[in-house]
C-alpha cells in the first residue's frame, strides 16, 4: 500500500538533485511507512541496505554484497571497519549513486563509533560519489545522533524528515468507507498505514479487532512492547503510565501517587511519551503552558489509546480466550470512546477552517468555573489569528441532530465564560448529521475529514 507522502518525496527528490553529496535522515515511529516510502522513491540503481542486529563484521559483509550490483567485486576484499568500507565505496564508484541504510540505529548499537566516522567522512567530503540516506525507527537514537547539539552529525544533514502517522482522509480512501465509518475505524487504527493493512484483511471491524488485537496470537496483540523496544531499555514505567491514563487517571499528581513515585521522577518519562506522540499534555484554553497547574495527560495515539483503554484491563480474561465476551463489552462502550476521538479530530480541524473571512489558531478545550461560579466545560475554544473573534463549540457523537439543544447550551456558556472575550463570537457544532441552524454553524465528519489533509 502507498498513499500520499508526496511532500516527503518532493523534499527528498529535490535534495538528491543537488550537485553536492547529500546527507538525508528519515525517521519516525515504527509501522508508519518509512521503508515503503524509500522503496517507492528510490531508483533501481540505488544501493539499499536494511540493517539488523548482527555483529559488525557480518553487517559489513552483508552490506558489501548489496553494493555488488553497482560495483562488481566490491564484496571480495575484507573491510576491517566502517571507515575503510565507506572510503573504499567512494573510491570504487565512477558516478554518483544513492546509498540508503534502513534501520540505521541497528548498526550503531553494535558500532557506536559509526556516527563519528560518518561525521569525519562528511566533513572531509570523502563521500563525493554518493548521497547517503539514513533511516530509522528509534527516534531517541536518531535524536542523539543527529538532532542533539552534542551529537556527531549535528548540523551536517541536508534534510531531516520525520515520517508521521497519516491523516484520517487516507484511511477513508484506503478502506473505501463513508466519513462516519472512517471516524469509527480511526478510533482503533489511527493514522498508521500498517494497521490499515491488517484491518483490510478482515471482512468486518469487529472481526479485525478480535483477531488482530484481542486474540493472544493476533499480529498486534503485543504491539506496544514492540514499539517501546526501539526506544527504551525497559518499558515498565511507560507501560504503567499508559495503563493508568487508559483507566481514566489523567492528573500527573494522581499518576505519581498511584505509582508511589515523586512526580519529578516521572517527568523524563512523561517527556519521552509526549515527544514520541503517544500522549499529550492538555491544559485549559488561556492557561500559561509553562506554569499551569491544571495539566492533564491524555493518550494521543488512537491505537495506543484503544489498547490501554480496553485490552490491558482485560488481559487476564483474554489469556483464557474470552475474546468474544470482552469484545461484547467493548462494543457497548465503543461509541463513548469514539466521541473522545471525534472531539480531538474536531479540534485539530479548526486551524484549517475559514469562517466569515477569519482563520483560527489551534483549538483547545476549556474547563473551570464560570462567572456564575458553576463548573463548566467547552469542547472547543479558539481565537482568530487577527485576535478579533472567538470560536466556541461542542463536539457530539450521536445519531440524532443536536443543533437546537447545543445552540441553547452555547448561549448559556457564552454568557458565563470567565476569560476575556472579543465582541464577535462564532458558535459551532460538530456532529454526525448535517443540519442548518440560524445561531450555530454545523460541521459533519465529511467536513472534518476534508479539512484534515495532513496529520
Amino acid at each position: 500500500m502507498f498513499l500520499n507522502r508526496q511532500k516527503e518525496i518532493e523534499r527528498i527528490e529535490q535534495s538528491l538533485q543537488r550537485d553536492k553529496s547529500q546527507l538525508i535522515v528519515i525517521y519516525g515511529r515504527r509501522r508508519c511507512g518509512k521503508s515503503t516510502l524509500l522503496q517507492q522513491m528510490l531508483p533501481p540503481e540505488a544501493i539499499y541496505f536494511s540493517a539488523d542486529l548482527r555483529e559488525k563484521p557480518l553487517q559489513i559483509v552483508a552490506f558489501s554484497k548489496q553494493i555488488e550490483k553497482v560495483v562488481p567485486g566490491f564484496s571480495k576484499p575484507a573491510y576491517p571497519d566502517w571507515e575503510s568500507f565507506f572510503i573504499s565505496l567512494n573510491n570504487a564508484l565512477t558516478e554518483k549513486v544513492i546509498v540508503c541504510i534502513d534501520e540505521f540505529p541497528y548498526l550503531v548499537k553494535n558500532s557506536p563509533e559509526l556516527p563519528s566516522i560518518l561525521q569525519t567522512i562528511v566533513d572531509n567530503q570523502r563521500n563525493s560519489n554518493y548521497h547517503l540516506i539514513l533511516c530509522g525507527s528509534s527516534q531517541q537514537m536518531i535524536h542523539s545522533m543527529v538532532l542533539d547539539s552534542a551529537s556527531p552529525l549535528y548540523g551536517r544533514c541536508d534534510e531531516i524528515i520525520k515520517v508521521k502517522p497519516m491523516a484520517i482522509r487516507y484511511l477513508q480512501e484506503y478502506l473505501s468507507i463513508p466519513p462516519v465509518e472512517a471516524v469509527h475505524e480511526f478510533g482503533v487504527w489511527g493514522g498508521v498505514p500498517r494497521y490499515w493493512e491488517v484491518r483490510k484483511q478482515y471482512g468486518s471491524f469487529a472481526l479485525a479487532v478480535k483477531n488482530s488485537i484481542l486474540d493472544q496470537n493476533g499480529l498486534l496483540n503485543e504491539e506496544p512492547e514492540r514499539l517501546f523496544s526501539d526506544e527504551l531499555r525497559t518499558s515498565v514505567q511507560a507501560y504503567s503510565i499508559l495503563s493508568l491514563i487508559g483507566a481514566g487517571v489523567h492528573r500527573p499528581s494522581e499518576i505519581s501517587a498511584r505509582l508511589d513515585k515523586p512526580a519529578t521522577q516521572l517527568s523524563r518519562m512523561f517527556g519521552f511519551l509526549v515527544n514520541q506522540g503517544y500522549i499529550k499534555r492538555e491544559i485549559p484554553y488561556g492557561e500559561p503552558p509553562r506554569s499551569s497547574k491544571k495539566s492533564l495527560y491524555k493518550i494521543d495515539d488512537p491505537f495506543i489509546n484503544f489498547y490501554f483503554t480496553f485490552l490491558v484491563p482485560n488481559r487476564s480474561r483474554l489469556e483464557f480466550d474470552m475474546v468474544d465476551q470482552v469484545w461484547d463489552e467493548i462494543a457497548v462502550k465503543y461509541d463513548q470512546y469514539v466521541s473522545m476521538i471525534w472531539e480531538d479530530l474536531c479540534r485539530k480541524a479548526i486551524p484549517y477552517l475559514e469562517i466569515e473571512g477569519k482563520k483560527f489558531n489551534p483549538a483547545s478545550r476549556w474547563w473551570g468555573g464560570g462567572l456564575n461560579k458553576k463548573a463548566m466545560e467547552l469542547d472547543i475554544v479558539a481565537k482568530s489569528t487577527d485576535q478579533t473573534t472567538l470560536l466556541i463549540g461542542e463536539a457530539k457523537w450521536s445519531d440524532r441532530d443536536q443543533s437546537n439543544e447545543v445552540s441553547e447550551l452555547l448561549e448559556m456558556k457564552e454568557s458565563n465564560i470567565p476569560f476575556a472575550k472579543p465582541k464577535n463570537i462564532i458558535k459551532v457544532l460538530f456532529q454526525k448529521l448535517p443540519a442548518s441552524h440560524p445561531n450555530i454553524m454545523v460541521f459533519t465528519p465529511d467536513d472534518v475529514i476534508n479539512l484534515l489533509t495532513s496529520p
